[in-house]
Formats: structure tokens, sequence, C-alpha cells
């Protein structure tokens, strides 16, 4: 009797660790899954531009008023193949007036004058403005990076993950050569080294423009202004 008694708590004992070496089931002899591990959250998307605060405490009103354009920093193919050929460009910004600023852009193409006029919208982040496009994925993020008010400013522009750097003086006959060396340091952190920068001339600025030849149109980029520029030079 005490054989047959261990040996049926020996067969016991091993039916036990086979029951444990083999893989659990499911009711109806499925193989019970494990459950399923929830996805890490997406990181939220980084622009290049958010890299760039605006400045502190900034001033639109102090923004208004005439900026000659100096020096662009961009990889914009339009640039890269004419940039030797960029023609004095002046902004004048007005306003601000319903949360927007009103923008002239004056430069000259094949010896006339020509004038851009746009609206900067004012958004909820002091410094940063919105030129809306066609659709929402096509406006441009600008950026007030660095300004006295009084002598220069340094203005990024984004549209569709690229950055151009505008440096903005108000004044040609007085300019700062630590400025200039300033906006490029500023440039490189973006990438753009000295083969991505585009001096513009600071001599010959346009006046006043005809009606004929002002473009009110929604556009930022060189390539957009040159396509209207064409356009209205097939019109008139």
């Amino acid at each position: 009797m005490m054989r047959g008694g261990c040996r049926c708590v020996l067969a016991a004992a091993v039916l036990l660790c086979l029951c444990l070496l083999v893989p659990t089931e499911a009711v109806g002899g499925a193989k019970s899954r494990p459950k399923p591990q929830r996805r890490p959250p997406k990181k939220p998307k980084v622009e290049p531009i958010d890299s760039t605060p605006p400045t502190q405490n900034i001033d639109i009103q102090q923004m208004t008023g005439r900026w000659y354009l100096l020096n662009t920093a961009s990889k914009c193919s339009y640039l890269i193949k004419h940039g030797t050929k960029v023609e004095p460009t002046v902004m004048t910004l007005t306003g601000p007036s319903d949360q927007t600023l009103s923008v002239s852009t004056k430069t000259r193409h094949n010896h006339q004058c020509r004038e851009i006029l746009q609206e900067y919208h004012l958004t909820s982040t002091p410094g940063k403005l919105t030129l809306k496009g066609t659709r929402p994925e096509l406006n441009t993020d600008i950026v007030i990076g660095e300004t006295d008010y009084t002598s220069y400013a340094v203005l990024y522009y984004q549209k569709l993950g690229k950055v151009t750097a505008k440096l903005y003086s108000r004044s040609v006959d007085d300019l700062s050569e630590p400025m200039l060396t300033k906006f490029e340091q500023l440039a490189e952190k973006h990438g753009m080294g000295l083969a991505y920068l585009f001096p513009f001339p600071t001599y010959s600025h346009c006046g006043e423009v005809d009606q004929d030849h002002k473009i009110s149109k929604i556009c930022h980029s060189w390539v957009q202004v040159a396509h209207l520029i064409r356009r209205t030079s097939s019109i008139y």
C-alpha cells in the first residue's frame, strides 16, 4: 500500500510539472495572447522656427515704418540661382489695425519698380506673425527674432518647414559691421553658412510706384514674387 501511495504522489507531481511547462490554453483550446502594449505617445512636431523665440517684450508699434533689406539667409532655389541679381528692396510696416500689419515691399524688376502689398496677422504670441496662404499648410510663420527698433531687425520666415532669415536696417548710410557679423552667426545656427547669404544693394531704392505696378497678392517666397511680377509684366 505504501509503495502504491508513493507512486500516485510521484505521478501527480510529474503531471503538475508538465502542466507548468505546457503553455496555458484558454477555453476551447485557443492559446492565450499577451496583452498588447500601448504605443508611446508621439512627440509633438518641433518646427525649425520654434528654436528661435521672438525678442522679449516686443512693441509691435515701434516696428512700424521703413526697413531696408540688407541681407538674406536662405536655401531658396530661386535665390541660389539668381542671388547675384537681387535688386534693392525696402519694406514699410503700417498699423497695427484689426490685429494685422500692412506690409509694402518695393523692389525692381527689369528696371521697373514694383510694390507688393501684404498683411501680416498678429498671433497670441507677441513677436510672432502669420502671412496667410491659400491653405493653412501654406501659411508663412514670421518671428521678430531681434531688434532695437531704431537701427536693425532680424526677421525669420518659415514656410513648409524651411526657414529664411532677413536682416533689415532703418538706414543704409551707417551700416554696422558687428550687426552684419551677428547676422551671419545667427544664420549659421540655422545651417546657412556664407554660401547661403545674399547681400542686397543699398542704393537706388524705389520711390512711389504707379497703380499699374502694385501687386496685392498673398506671397512670400521670391519664386512667388517673381512669378507675379512676370505675370504683371505680361499684362502691362
